[in-house]
């Protein structure tokens, strides 16, 4: 999760971090996909720690197959 700093001049109420109080210069944890959100509010949000870059998905393991066996014909 990525992290912000409410830098607003009174406490607010955020629903969207279950109704949480903050309190001025208070930093809290927002979900990494709401992060662009609150820093394009430059006037009562300061970015602390950006979104960690997601991992690399793992290549699904190749499935092996045996070769089929040539037909003998006698």
């Amino acid at each position: 999760m990525a992290r912000v700093r409410f830098i607003g001049p009174e406490p607010v109420t955020v629903p969207e971090l279950g109704g949480r109080e903050l309190s001025p210069d208070e930093i809290t944890e927002v979900p990494d996909a709401r992060y662009e959100g609150y820093v394009c509010q430059p006037g009562t949000w300061e970015p602390v720690e950006e979104p960690r870059e997601p991992e690399p998905a793992a290549a699904p393991a190749a499935v092996k197959k045996t070769a089929a066996k040539p037909r003998r014909e006698d």
